[in-house]
C-alpha cells in the first residue's frame, strides 16, 4: 500500500490576520430578542443572509447592497434592541512574518530515517506509517509512557479548519459528523470538495501498486516541500493545491496521535485557500458546543477583539467546554485571538530543544501553555503523511491532551486543564506556562480528580 509523504514548512499554520485591505459588506449583529431583526431590517435598510443562532442568543449575518455605511451601522449600535455588532472579518492565512523559512536542501535532516521510511505499524486498529508514531515530538511528551498508565481519549474534539480527509486510513474510524459552513452542509465536512477531481486522484494513490520505491523532493511553493513517489511528482506541479489545503487533516492527526480513542468533529470554516467569514468562525463555535464537543481546536488567529467572536467562546467556556488556540507565527510579542480570551488556553511553539521555535509569537501574560510545533509528522489527505511547523500544530497538541484530561478527570474545566498542563516542564522565554508533558500531567489529574473551587 503506498503512503506518499508530503513535507510542509506551515510556520504560518493558520493564523489569520483580519484583512484590512479588503472592506467588508456585512456585519455580525446579536439582538435581544428575535422579533427585533425584523424590524432593524426594514428601518436600516439591511438583509438577513444567515442566522447564526437563535436559541438562546439571536446572532445574524446582515449586509447591504453596497455594504452599510458608518453611519447605518453606528446606527444599529446604539438600537435599544441590539446587544452588539461585529464586522464579519475575512481571517486569511498568512506566510510566517518573521521571514523564516525552511531550506528545501535541508529540510529533512531533522525528520530522521522513519519519515522517509515506507514501514508501517498498527495504531489502535489502524495502519500508519512508522514516523507518524516515533517521532522526537511525541517522545518529548512523553507519549507512549502516558499510554501505557493512562486511558487513551475520550469525548469530542471540534476541530475548526478547512476540513478533514474522512477517508483517511487513520482517523476514519474516530471521526463523528461535524458541520461544513463553507458549503452549508452537514457531515463529515471534506476538504476533498474544495479540489477538483483530476488533484483527488492524484494524491489518492493508496490502491496503486508500488512501481518504484524512490522518493523525489518536490518544492510546492516557498515553505512546502513534498516527498513523493516520481510519477507523482512528475504531475504534480504544486499549482494544483490551494495554500492551505489539507491543514485540517493535519490538525486532526495530531489530535489523534495524542488521544487514539477520542473522536474527532470536523467543522469547516475554511475554505482551502485559507480564508474564513468570521460569522462561520462563530457558528462553528456555537455549533461544537451545543453538539457535546468537550474540546475545540482553533488553530487560527485575528489581531483584533470581535465581540462576536469573544461572546462565542464565553458561550462555550460556560458550557464546560476546554477550548485551545494558536499564538501565531509572526514571531513577536504580541496577543492574538481567540488565544488571548478569557477561557482559551494559548499555545505557542517550541522546537526539539526545548527553544521557544523562531516563528512563534510570545506574550507571557496570553500564552498559557508551549508545545512541540516544529517537524512534527502527520496525516494529510489521500492516506499521506507529512511533516508540519507552526503554532497550529502546538495547538493541535494540546487539544488532544486535553482529551486525556477529560477522560481522566469528566469535570475538568480550563482552569482546571491549564493547572495539570503546568506541571510540565517552564521553558521560560515569555511563553507563560509550561511545556506539554502528558505524564505529569496526567498524573497531577490522578491525584487531583476534582477541580476545587480555586480552578474555577
Amino acid at each position: 500500500m503506498k503512503r506518499n509523504i508530503l513535507l510542509l514548512g506551515l510556520a504560518a499554520g493558520l493564523a489569520g490576520m483580519a484583512s484590512a485591505a479588503h472592506p467588508r459588506n456585512q456585519i455580525i449583529v446579536q439582538t435581544e430578542n428575535p422579533g427585533d431583526i425584523s424590524r432593524i431590517s426594514s428601518q436600516y435598510g439591511v438583509t438577513v443572509v444567515q442566522t447564526i443562532r437563535e436559541k438562546e442568543r439571536n446572532i445574524y449575518l446582515v449586509a447591504a447592497p453596497n455594504g452599510p455605511s458608518k453611519k447605518t451601522i453606528a446606527a444599529i449600535q446604539t438600537d435599544p434592541s441590539v446587544q452588539s455588532v461585529s464586522s464579519d472579518d475575512e481571517v486569511q492565512i498568512t506566510e510566517d512574518q518573521s521571514g523564516q523559512r525552511i531550506p528545501p536542501a535541508t529540510a529533512l535532516d531533522p525528520l530522521g530515517p522513519d519519515l522517509l521510511s515506507h514501514s508501517t505499524t498498527t495504531y489502535f486498529g489502524s495502519q500508519v506509517r512508522s514516523g507518524y508514531i516515533q517521532q522526537t515530538g511525541t517522545s518529548l511528551i512523553q507519549l507512549a509512557q502516558t499510554q501505557q498508565q493512562f486511558p487513551s481519549g475520550d469525548n469530542i474534539v471540534a476541530v475548526i479548519d478547512t476540513g478533514v480527509d474522512p477517508s483517511h486510513p487513520a482517523l476514519a474510524s474516530v471521526l463523528v459528523p461535524g458541520y461544513d459552513f463553507v458549503h452549508n452542509v452537514a457531515g463529515y465536512a471534506s476538504e476533498l470538495a474544495d479540489l477538483n477531481q483530476s488533484t483527488v486522484a492524484i494524491l489518492d494513490q493508496s490502491t496503486v501498486a508500488i512501481l518504484d520505491q524512490k522518493n523525489y523532493p518536490l518544492v510546492l511553493n516557498q515553505s512546502t516541500v513534498a516527498i513523493l513517489d516520481q510519477s507523482t511528482v512528475a504531475i504534480l506541479d504544486g499549482h494544483q493545491l490551494p495554500e492551505a489545503f489539507g491543514h485540517g487533516t493535519m490538525v486532526s492527526g495530531l489530535i489523534h496521535l495524542v488521544a487514539p480513542t477520542a473522536s474527532i468533529m470536523p467543522l469547516k470554516a475554511f475554505q482551502a485557500d485559507g480564508t474564513a467569514d468570521l460569522a462561520n468562525i462563530v457558528a462553528a463555535i456555537y455549533y461544537a458546543a451545543d453538539h457535546g464537543a468537550r474540546v475545540i481546536n482553533m488553530s487560527f488567529s485575528t489581531p483584533s477583539r470581535q465581540t462576536a467572536l469573544q461572546e462565542a467562546v464565553a458561550y462555550a467556556s460556560s458550557k464546560g467546554v476546554i477550548m485551545i488556540a494558536s499564538a501565531g507565527n509572526q514571531g513577536r510579542e504580541m496577543t492574538v485571538f481567540p488565544a488571548g480570551y478569557q477561557g482559551v488556553i494559548g499555545v505557542a511553539s517550541t522546537n526539539h530543544a526545548d527553544r521557544r521555535s523562531i516563528f512563534s509569537n510570545y506574550d507571557s501574560d496570553a500564552i498559557r501553555l508551549a508545545a512541540p510545533g516544529e517537524a512534527l509528522v502527520t496525516t494529510y489527505p489521500g492516506n499521506n503523511y507529512a511533516a508540519v511547523w507552526g503554532t497550529s500544530f502546538s495547538a493541535a497538541l494540546v487539544s488532544g491532551a486535553s482529551a486525556l484530561v477529560t477522560d481522566l478527570v469528566p469535570l475538568a474545566t480550563t482552569s482546571y486543564a491549564t493547572q495539570a498542563f503546568n506541571k510540565g516542564p517552564h521553558i521560560h522565554q515569555n511563553v507563560g506556562g509550561a511545556r506539554l508533558d502528558l505524564l505529569p500531567t496526567l498524573q497531577y489529574c490522578q491525584q487531583q480528580p476534582y477541580p476545587s473551587k480555586v480552578d474555577e
